[in-house]
């Protein structure tokens, strides 16, 4: 079993304050409604097209870029949005990467400094979730495990594809509940992914 330190282990929730506080500027529509497809090949080329202008636009600032959430994981239903962890040295230096990522068109919608330094930015058609992490963000380790674990045990997949088409129709009226309503399910895969020998 590999041994993972306590804050890989466990998942950290906003307060109610900070959750309040962590939006900037409007909401994007596309987060009114929440829509659940089958899994798309395609959605590996729409990371592929995505990361090569920002890779152009931050070049030597980035530490990493890689594609995760439900999209990276072949089989998977998911919403057609590409999450995207981008690593850099200093989340909170935003003036060294907001201007070039938003000459790209994207912009900041969600800063969390309270979560290990997260910002998001999207572009105009919200078809990307553009996380931003420093280097040693705990949540980069729990997304390429969830990713990578969901790709090669097809039980978990399975359950976790049941999951999201279930709480998707059960949050109809309030999507923004909808990732809170998996992390009984997501909890369940990590605590055998944390088990499991390396």
């Amino acid at each position: 079993m590999a041994e993972y330190p306590d804050e890989i282990r466990e998942r950290l929730v906003g307060t109610p304050e900070q959750n309040a506080t962590r939006l900037v500027g409007e909401r994007p529509a596309r987060w009114d409604h929440i829509v659940i497809e089958d899994y798309d090949p395609y959605w590996v080329t729409r990371f592929d097209d995505a990361a090569a202008p920002i890779r152009s636009a931050l070049g030597s600032q980035i530490r990493g870029l890689e594609h995760v959430g439900s999209t990276s994981v072949p089989g998977l239903p998911a919403k057609p949005v590409i999450d995207i962890d981008l690593t850099l040295d200093d989340t909170e230096f935003e003036a060294a990467y907001l201007p070039p990522l938003e000459k790209l068109g994207y912009r900041l919608i969600l800063r969390e400094p309270w979560w290990h330094g997260h910002r998001m930015l999207i572009p105009p058609n919200a078809d990307i979730n553009l996380h931003v992490w420093p280097p040693h963000s705990p949540e980069l380790v729990r997304h390429r495990l969830f990713r990578d674990w969901l790709r090669t045990h097809p039980d978990d997949r399975s359950r976790y594809a049941d999951t999201k088409r279930r709480v998707a129709r059960e949050t109809a009226a309030n999507p923004s509940d909808y990732n809170m309503a998996k992390n009984d399910v997501i909890d369940d895969i990590f605590t055998r992914i944390f088990a499991a020998p390396v």
